[in-house]
């Protein structure tokens, strides 16, 4: 299936560890889950997404936009479930609660932009968006209307705040 939804998350490794390359190590099988103790508590956990945007802006992509990344999990958007299956996961570098950086917000407008040109995304989501109760990222610092005055002029939607 043809991505048309936007996923945003936010993460780091261990939580609240910028820069280190914990999250790299996850979406490529690579993690020594004996190199921090919060590593025991997802210890197996086997995750990826196409995109990574660190707190300076630089950008990773994992998975190619054509193949599925696990990033979602049980989820449902727009009455279709399995959220993998047709969403791009983007993640920022952050904590849920915390605010992101300026160069995150301009390197999300600058890949969106660019992934609006190949593929057909008609919306944006949080992961908080697909998987309620469950999930609460990327979290009350993400500046939403932000990604709103951006996002119009791509006719993207952005779930109301």
């Amino acid at each position: 299936m043809v991505p048309d939804l936007a996923l945003l998350h936010s993460i780091s490794l261990p939580p609240g560890v910028y820069g280190g390359d914990g999250v790299e190590r996850l979406f490529t099988n690579t993690l020594d889950w004996e190199a921090h103790p919060y590593f025991q508590s997802i210890r197996g956990l086997q995750v990826s997404a196409h995109f990574f945007i660190r707190r300076d802006g630089a950008l990773w992509q994992f998975v190619s936009c054509d193949d599925r990344a696990w990033h979602a999990g049980q989820s449902t958007f727009a009455g279709r479930d399995n959220c993998n299956d047709f969403s791009i996961g983007i993640e920022l570098e952050g904590l849920e609660g915390q605010t992101f950086e300026p160069a995150q917000y301009a390197q999300l407008l600058a890949l969106l932009s660019a992934l609006v040109k190949n593929y057909p995304l008609g919306d944006i989501a949080g992961h908080s968006d697909v998987a309620p109760g469950r999930k609460i990222d990327p979290g009350s610092g993400f500046d939403w209307f932000r990604l709103t005055e951006w996002a119009g002029p791509m006719h993207i939607n952005v779930p109301v705040r």
